[in-house]
């Protein structure tokens, strides 16, 4: 088949460029116009890639590159994730989440009808918003309780319609926290990990709060089921670990695999110079239920928690 990515030099989206190679299908990405962009999650298959800049915010741009790429899949991960940051930039986070997936949508819409091509979305755990303290199901209703949330929800709902009134050809992936990051350090579980193997100071802001994880290579699984299986058209589906861990007990998890002592963990308190964040938009509890995804897509779990986070550990080892 011939893939299109979004988000291909991202996290999920390069590991996921990867495999799709590897399957043996042809692979395409989509990039912002951003100067000196950096290709080095995808160095070793750039070659293999048709790279196609687009402007995801004008809806002509994105008709006219997508209308090159010819696709018969369209994975859309590109977006701004960092959660914090969306209350510094509520309408950037709008434009590039929720509006340059309209203009995606419609532009496969227009080109192809409803049916042909499939859009495969990312979405988040973090739509669900305040919920009772019991692993989330797709019917409930979205609460988001940040800008990023509200992007990713707006999004979300947009998609849905065009499946309900249109037989769009649509699949959305509302994915937990997700680790295994291989160039950036910067989100919770990586943070962890380098600092520790530095044996730098670590703060821990919200401690009691609730997650679950998985690792990369199991959220990468979603996106090539989603791909492969029809039933999967016009719905939406959880994709987690299933496990709650408080902030507190994943930091001592990484700490004792880590040898790192317990006294240099601040509780309670961000690292200085954090961005700042309103004390009631934190989720206490945010754990997926994915028994939906487990009988539709046949996703699983396949890298067990200590098992993740042990590659992580290694890589992030080799490149001290």
């Amino acid at each position: 088949m011939k893939v299109l990515v979004t988000g291909i030099t991202g996290f999920i989206g390069s590991e996921l460029a990867h495999r799709i190679l590897e399957e043996g299908h042809e692979i395409k990405g989509l990039v912002r116009h951003v100067v000196g962009r950096d290709f080095e999650p995808i160095k070793d298959i750039k070659n293999k890639i048709d790279i196609i800049p687009c402007d995801f915010k004008d809806f002509y741009s994105v008709r006219s590159s997508i209308k090159k790429a010819n696709p018969d899949v369209v994975m859309h991960l590109g977006a701004l994730s960092p959660v914090r940051l969306s209350f510094e930039h509520p309408l950037e986070y709008q434009n590039s989440n929720y509006l340059s997936t309209i203009n995606i949508a419609e532009s496969i819409r227009d080109l192809y009808g409803p049916e042909k091509v499939r859009l495969i979305a990312a979405s988040t755990a973090e739509v669900y918003g305040m919920q009772e303290e019991t692993p989330f199901g797709e019917n409930l209703k979205l609460e988001p309780s940040s800008p990023y949330a509200v992007s990713k929800a707006s999004m979300d709902i947009y998609l849905r319609m065009l499946s309900k009134v249109y037989d769009f050809n649509g699949v959305i992936l509302r994915n937990s926290n997700t680790f295994g990051r291989k160039y950036d350090s910067g989100f919770f579980t990586e943070y962890l990990i380098t600092n520790m193997l530095k044996g730098d100071e670590v703060y821990v802001g919200a401690e009691n709060s609730v997650r679950d994880y998985m690792y990369v290579e199991d959220h990468v699984n979603s996106y090539l089921l989603a791909m492969k299986t029809p039933e999967a058209k016009g719905q939406a589906f959880n994709i987690s670990g299933g496990v709650g861990y408080s902030n507190k007990e994943w930091t001592l998890k990484i700490a004792d695999m880590l040898g790192f002592s317990k006294e240099k963990i601040h509780f309670g308190e961000y690292p200085p110079g954090y961005p700042n964040r309103p004390l009631s938009s934190d989720q206490p509890y945010l754990v997926l239920d994915s028994s939906k995804a487990q009988k539709i897509l046949g996703w699983k779990q396949t890298v067990s928690i200590d098992e993740g986070l042990k590659k992580t550990i290694e890589h992030w080892k080799k490149r001290k």
